[in-house]
């Protein structure tokens, strides 16, 4: 039962057929020739998207890819440090990936195990996802709004004097009498109808949600990872210090070259009793330790801008910088501020 099978998946699909199964005769033939071709690309890029998501490689995290994901972020050392090797596959954990527990294998940038595509929303299928959502949320809304309309004419026919928005003129029982009447003229397409406008709001909502993660550079398992950091600082038990820029790369455990722009100039710790970190304890780093209160004063190594966020959940592999890097390139930082992206990911989460 906690294991990964496809039972959501399948009603996911026939939630989208029988539904369209019950719309479409009553509504087709009452379409326009503009909204039967609108109405086609609308219907079939929801299951288009839905195989893709669901059938493409998430980024699976095997021997043989592990260099391949290894080389697409550094390390922040404030989430993900190196060195960390998982226990269940043996692999040194590449920064932004985890181990999932349903798929039992590792995944770079997880971001969620979603039961939608019963596999894991990873690096590889992220951009199919959230198309996915935008499709789905496009032709419940499109079909609620031709919907409404169809539903309308129903009534309209027997009473010219109705509207959808209740006029002054009918009572509420009135109103609500000849809308239940315009829905049970066609039952199929007027249950979808309802249906249809009740699951838009949740669907937008749930897309809204992903591109606010994709604005602030996160995913869904480090909003949790700083939601946990969050509870640190308000307790006074977490501690940050910089990072030297010309920081020399242990290759056992780090890559030597990253496809990402910039650098972690910053190293963010915790103490079990909120003291300030012994001199002693081999934490990296140079400087005097600071204690931090906020997550906006911690830097996300992940937010490179929105527009550049979309590039990487959109262009798989692209790189942002040519693999001879400069030290003045190392470190580098966005000019776009992102102070307060980490504390709204956390607002937004819980």
């Amino acid at each position: 039962m906690y294991g990964r099978h496809p039972t959501i998946l399948i009603f996911f699909f026939l939630l989208l057929s029988v539904g369209e199964y019950l719309y479409l005769p009553g509504a087709w033939p009452r379409l326009s020739t503009f909204h039967k071709v609108l109405g086609f690309f609308s219907i079939i890029s929801p299951y288009w998207f839905l195989y893709l998501a669901a059938y493409r490689d998430p980024g699976i995290i095997t021997p043989a890819t592990h260099s391949k994901y290894m080389s697409h972020y550094p390390y922040d050392f404030a989430l993900f440090h190196p060195g960390q090797v998982c226990r269940t596959c043996n692999l040194i954990k590449p920064a932004r990936s985890k181990h999932c527990a349903v798929c039992n294998r590792c995944v770079a940038k997880m971001d969620h195990h979603c039961v939608f595509i019963n596999t894991c929303v990873g690096y590889e299928n992220q951009g199919y996802f959230i198309l996915l959502l935008l499709t789905t949320a496009w032709l419940t809304t499109y079909g609620a709004y031709l919907g409404l309309g169809l539903i309308t004419e129903n009534i309209q026919a027997r009473h010219p004097g109705w509207r959808l928005f209740k006029p002054s003129s009918f009572s509420w029982h009135d109103y609500l009498v000849l809308l239940t009447f315009g829905i049970q003229d066609d039952v199929g397409m007027g249950s979808v109808t309802m249906l249809a406008l009740m699951t838009t709001p949740l669907v937008w909502g749930l897309l809204g949600y992903h591109m606010y993660l994709i604005y602030c550079g996160t995913t869904t398992n480090e909003s949790m990872k700083w939601q946990d950091w969050k509870l640190e600082m308000d307790d006074g038990f977490a501690f940050k210090r910089a990072l030297p820029r010309d920081r020399a790369k242990d290759p056992r455990w780090e890559a030597s070259w990253t496809r990402w722009p910039v650098e972690s100039v910053q190293v963010l710790v915790r103490t079990d009793d909120g003291s300030f970190p012994e001199a002693g304890d081999h934490a990296p780093g140079v400087g005097d330790w600071e204690r931090v209160w906020h997550l906006r004063d911690v830097e996300n190594l992940y937010d490179l801008g929105f527009r550049d966020n979309l590039v990487d959940v959109f262009i798989p592999g692209y790189s942002f910088r040519d693999e001879t890097v400069t030290d003045e390139e190392r470190g580098r930082r966005s000019k776009k501020p992102k102070q307060t992206r980490a504390s709204a990911v956390v607002d937004a989460a819980t």
